[in-house]
């Protein structure tokens, strides 16, 4: 049963291999159901066991970060992970493997993990439990069969996919676009963020953006509050609707559930974006607009056409190799190859 697999944090860190045995880590959070996400479950697995750890006992989790801060992991699709364990762990491993970077260099067009593990283990795996609350205790023994699951094929999937990339000679691609995720990761955690810019709001004028900027942070106020997801205050797509119909002098459509007091909140904090003098509007972002001739389409066309036969003849998607803006921006000039392009992508299209 999946509840048996729960560990103590010492016990973990006592049974794990050492060296350069094989771990593989999955993590589970509530970030659909909180403001304040925080990681709900550990899911580890080595030889042919499977571990759980929960992370919301009275357990310190010190030791198991710090063996985490020089062991070498597995995952799957770790981008999220690693956003989670920086945040909350202030780390990431030195070295983690991701076997969804493999699959995508091995020519998988779905590389999923439940798509994989049917693919090469013939187990179809339940997603049931895919959007749960993690954060909710007792966990089900649906939720633990899941969680479990999720770690349960990752070194079979590993070993697997690992032999695979050394017979193609893609290792060392996949080693260098492994540590490329993982400083791409750590570089964006680190990164000033203007959260409230969100998708639909570069189609606004500065006097919208005031409005998007003033109930983007009403919104976000509330749901800290409330202690939920901001969605679950309003949709992104509302805050475009109303900052657009405010920006035209149009009154906006409150839905009929939201809370008195939060109505009158969001209506304080339209008016004083109302006050704000035009000087200290947010302005549109400036985008570089290039003109491009017959050179450059011709030049980004024997490109393009240039890397798509590779990737043809390596059975995988072009856009793992350069995607088209990528592209652009190199026939442009506006970025050096070197810069922009791994080792191994520069090699294949000779740049």
């Amino acid at each position: 049963m999946a509840a048996d697999h729960y560990i103590s944090v010492d016990e973990l860190i006592g049974a794990l291999p050492s060296g350069d045995g094989r771990v593989g880590l999955d993590l589970e959070a509530n970030s659909l159901y909180r403001y304040s996400e925080r990681i709900c479950l550990v899911q580890v697995c080595y030889g042919k066991e499977v571990k759980l750890i929960d992370p919301l006992a009275e357990e310190s989790l010190d030791p198991l970060v710090d063996w985490l801060g020089s062991a070498r992991i597995w995952m799957h699709g770790a981008d999220y992970d690693m956003t989670l364990m920086l945040g909350e762990w202030k780390m990431v491993p030195p070295m983690l493997y991701d076997t969804q970077i493999a699959a995508q260099l091995l020519g998988h067009q779905r590389f999923g993990y439940a798509s994989l593990v049917e693919q090469y283990f013939g187990v179809e795996l339940s997603k049931s439990s895919q959007k749960a609350d993690w954060g909710k205790r007792p966990l089900s023994s649906k939720m633990l069969e899941y969680a479990c699951n999720d770690v349960r094929y990752l070194l079979p999937l590993a070993h697997e996919v690992e032999a695979k990339l050394k017979e193609l000679g893609r290792y060392e691609w996949f080693l260098e676009s492994c540590e490329s995720a993982q400083t791409r990761v750590k570089k964006r955690e680190g990164e000033e963020k203007e959260s409230w810019r969100i998708s639909g709001s570069g189609r606004l004028q500065p006097t919208g953006l005031r409005f998007l900027h003033a109930i983007w942070n009403w919104r976000d106020g509330e749901a800290a509050s409330w202690n939920r997801p901001s969605f679950m205050v309003a949709t992104n797509k509302q805050l475009i609707a109303w900052a657009t119909d405010l920006a035209e002098g149009r009154e906006i459509n409150l839905p009929p559930k939201l809370r008195p007091d939060r109505s009158q909140r969001l209506r304080a904090a339209i008016k004083e974006a109302e006050g704000i003098p035009e000087s200290e509007w947010p302005m549109r972002p400036k985008r570089v607009r290039q003109r491009y001739d017959e050179t450059f389409e011709q030049r980004l066309k024997e490109i393009m056409e240039n890397r798509n036969q590779i990737a043809e003849n390596l059975g995988i998607d072009p856009s793992v190799i350069a995607s088209r803006g990528v592209l652009e921006q190199i026939v442009a000039g506006r970025v050096d190859p070197a810069d922009i392009l791994l080792k191994w992508q520069l090699s294949l299209l000779e740049l």
